[in-house]
């Protein structure tokens, strides 16, 4: 700058009138044309006015060169409004063309949508803003336009992720495999990772299309893929939790073993394999060996659904009787909650159900036995009971110590409930009690019903064994004042000493609770920190895949069975996000580019 003074290269008022020039940003404007000149010196300056525009302003005097440069001024700004309008006007459409992207995505609508939204806006805007009806035009929501701001958003949260990912201390993975409706494998990969102040992420790691095999190796690869897409170290993995098939828990050519084997190349520590808790706890039902009640009912429901003259038939006789019911729910098997709610309704239903068969000719003899009604009753009890406990199991952000918590809670109802049985207490057996009231109660048969309920708590511990072998890392977790100092690993020990006799952060643990108490443990305690930095990011369940399949059936119909492998994924990502959201601020302005000196909107 004291260069410039010295060599008098800094704008002088007395230019604006000698040769028709202002100053813009420390930069010299010519105010007839729009040029700037590159060194500001007064020969440059004069220079250009003398070529260019000397003899049309050459009988000018003074005041009115001083009139005509306020004129040139005002018309100056005039044109920068103008375009900063035009600029704002750009941006606002590209930021809107994104957000209605968005939401088609988030509906699972086809791209070619957004046309018909388009179409919509500008007919509502010719009655309500009719002059605005340009600016409604500039919203470029093309079928091809849609699917690139979706995968642009798509994009933009997985680099959200990397750049998180680079600050987890632990992380976790649930993977699972499942089939679209073009038969082609997709392998849904989510992590769960914690960082330094114990903030989780989860989200959609990969979704990885698979056109060939899907053994142990192929799934590995894949899953490998992502890891290193990520930049993720093998030794920050902990734990693994799948659905449990075979391909996926092979100690030797499965994932499971697979990632071991990586690890122990990596050095890495030992991985924590789960099979997902809701996964198990639906198998436990096996153990009531009650198929034979399942498959008459089956019978039942596909006799009056199968057929739609029998299920209108079935509703109006309803409607004749004035049942506090009006039709019969379908099962399904892959539906889990499905079976309780179809098994309850059959027991309500039962008389209905027996007239209804018995005016279409049927034999009812099964139906109208004693022992199948109990057996009925009880079958319903107990399965409402479970669909009572996998809907607690399901959701997103559970803490896999809650849902072992849920899991070991039910253990000791069954315990209780077995009691209760041999004592004939049907307190929760609502389905139990009315037929004792219907029959004598000494018909209903307790013990066998006892029997069963403890062959369930049996079947709960064989399956949820690995749970508990982990009880004593879970408690460093959920209650970390309670764990006894012999017990627990040397490591831990003096930092559980000194956390155990601190009032201050027993006072915390209380208002906070268990779940968010890690985050206010001090820096002091670098070994409990990590310790629940890998507790934090353990799936409990593949429910989030679960999840994500569900989207997928929805956006890849067979209507939309050409939809692409790549918009597929940038659709179930940007759909399956919670923690992350898009900046669509940001991509919006990457949108624009110089055209002819002004900022516009390249689409």
């Amino acid at each position: 700058m004291a260069k410039r003074k010295m060599d008098n290269r800094s704008f002088q008022d007395r230019w604006e009138a000698d040769y028709l020039f202002t100053n813009i940003k420390d930069r010299p404007v010519c105010l007839v044309c729009g040029a700037n000149v590159a060194v500001t010196k007064e020969y440059n300056i004069r220079r250009h006015y003398e070529t260019k525009h000397y003899e049309k302003y050459k009988d000018l005097d003074v005041k009115q060169k001083l009139q005509k440069v306020e004129e040139m001024k005002r018309s100056l700004v005039c044109r920068q409004t103008m375009f900063m309008k035009a600029k704002s006007k750009s941006e606002a459409a590209v930021k809107a063309s994104f957000i209605v992207a968005a939401e088609i995505a988030k509906s699972a609508r086809p791209f070619n949508e957004g046309q018909f939204v388009k179409k919509c806006m500008v007919k509502v805007c010719d009655i309500v803003y009719p002059d605005k009806k340009q600016e409604f035009l500039n919203v470029s929501l093309s079928r091809n336009t849609v699917a690139e701001r979706v995968c642009e958003l798509s994009t933009n949260l997985h680099e959200q992720l990397i750049k998180k990912g680079k600050d987890f201390i632990a992380y976790s993975l649930g993977v699972d495999e499942s089939s679209d409706t073009s038969d082609t494998a997709q392998l849904s990969i989510f992590i769960r990772g914690v960082d330094s102040s114990l903030c989780v992420t989860e989200e959609l790691l990969g979704l990885k299309s698979i056109h060939g095999t899907t053994t142990g190796k192929d799934i590995f690869e894949e899953v490998s893929k992502c890891i290193t897409e990520m930049n993720l170290p093998w030794d920050k993995l902990v734990g693994l939790t799948t659905d449990g098939v075979p391909v996926m828990c092979g100690q030797k050519s499965g994932l499971v073993g697979r990632i071991q084997e990586k690890m122990r190349e990596e050095d890495a520590g030992e991985l924590t394999v789960y099979h997902c808790i809701i996964h198990q706890e639906a198998l436990c039902g096996k153990a009531l060996q009650m198929e034979h009640v399942m498959s008459s009912t089956k019978r039942v429901v596909n006799f009056i659904r199968a057929k739609g003259l029998n299920h209108r038939q079935f509703k109006s006789f309803l409607e004749e009787l004035d049942s506090e019911y009006r039709d019969m729910p379908y099962h399904t098997e892959v539906r889990w909650l499905s079976r309780g709610k179809v098994l309850n309704r059959c027991f309500e239903l039962h008389e209905e159900i027996c007239q209804f068969m018995e005016n279409k000719g049927k034999d009812t003899t099964e139906l109208r036995d004693k022992k199948f009604l109990c057996e009925l009753a009880f079958l319903s009890d107990i399965v409402s009971h479970l669909d009572v406990l996998n809907l607690q199991l399901q959701g997103r952000g559970h803490i896999i110590t809650d849902m072992y918590a849920a899991v070991r809670a039910f253990k000791t109802k069954l315990c209780l409930w077995k009691t209760q049985m041999l004592q004939r207490n049907l307190g929760h057996f609502p389905c139990c009690q009315t037929m004792a009231e219907q029959i004598s109660p000494a018909v209903l048969p307790s013990t066998q019903f006892a029997e069963k309920i403890n062959a369930l708590s049996a079947e709960f511990s064989r399956r949820f064994a690995n749970f508990e072998a982990q009880k004593g890392r879970f408690e460093l977790l959920s209650n970390p004042f309670a764990i006894d100092m012999e017990s627990a690993p040397t490591s831990l020990q003096m930092e559980l000493i000194e956390l155990q006799c601190s009032d201050m952060l027993k006072s915390k643990y209380d208002s906070v609770g268990a779940a968010r108490f890690p985050c206010f443990l001090p820096d002091t305690m670098p070994q409990l920190r990590t310790q629940a930095a890998q507790m934090l990011s353990m799936f409990g369940s593949t429910y989030l895949c679960e999840q994500l399949f569900s989207m997928m059936k929805v956006n890849k119909t067979p209507h939309r069975s050409r939809l692409t492998d790549e918009h597929l994924h940038a659709v179930l990502r940007f759909s399956s996000a919670q923690s992350l959201t898009p900046d669509i601020d940001e991509l919006a302005s990457k949108k624009r580019c110089q055209v002819s000196g002004l900022d516009q909107c390249a689409e």
